[in-house]
């Protein structure tokens, strides 16, 4: 039995989205309870050399949008950068979602074979749509998801695996 790229990617973006969108909510609930400026979480870092916490909700949004927009052949959109407070965060959460809401699914699925070719900076790479997603774009995603998750648990939000896990 085989697994749709379609299944593979747009339930698996939206369910991680909708817990970072979650998550978000509880820290912000966290810092007003506590009187803690909201900037202390949302530039938190787990080390210096590391983005803070409002880059990392911006690149697991974008590795979403992106990898979804590359498997069905589209352009990926691009966003401004801005977001600077928990609401415009959750607001890009939410354009993330209804973007890859708005992908034809059979324009995703069979793209395991589609050319895709993506850049950093100066470089970039070529994969075949398979490999893009299992071995680049999921891996990605979940790295700055997990190390969204990461900041707050390390900045005392009573969260969990379960909060991680969102709803599936």
């Amino acid at each position: 039995m085989t697994i749709s790229m379609y299944s593979a990617s747009v339930p698996v973006f939206k369910q991680i989205l909708g817990s970072l969108s979650d998550l978000l909510d509880k820290a912000e609930t966290h810092a007003v309870a506590k009187k803690i400026d909201p900037n202390a979480l949302l530039q938190a870092r787990l080390f210096p050399d590391m983005f803070p916490l409002t880059r990392q909700i911006m690149i697991a949004a974008d590795f979403a949008k992106g990898a979804c927009a590359r498997l069905a052949g589209m352009e990926v959109p691009k966003y401004e950068d801005t977001e600077q407070s928990f609401a415009e965060l959750r607001a890009r959460i939410a354009k993330t979602v209804a973007f890859i809401d708005s992908l034809p699914r059979d324009q995703i699925d069979g793209s395991e074979e589609r050319d895709i070719t993506t850049s950093a900076g100066p470089n970039s790479k070529s994969f075949k749509g398979q490999t893009y997603l299992l071995q680049y774009a999921l891996p990605q995603f979940f790295f700055h998801a997990t190390t969204a998750y990461a900041i707050l648990r390390h900045n005392g939000i009573e969260i969990g695996k379960k909060n991680f896990m969102g709803q599936y």
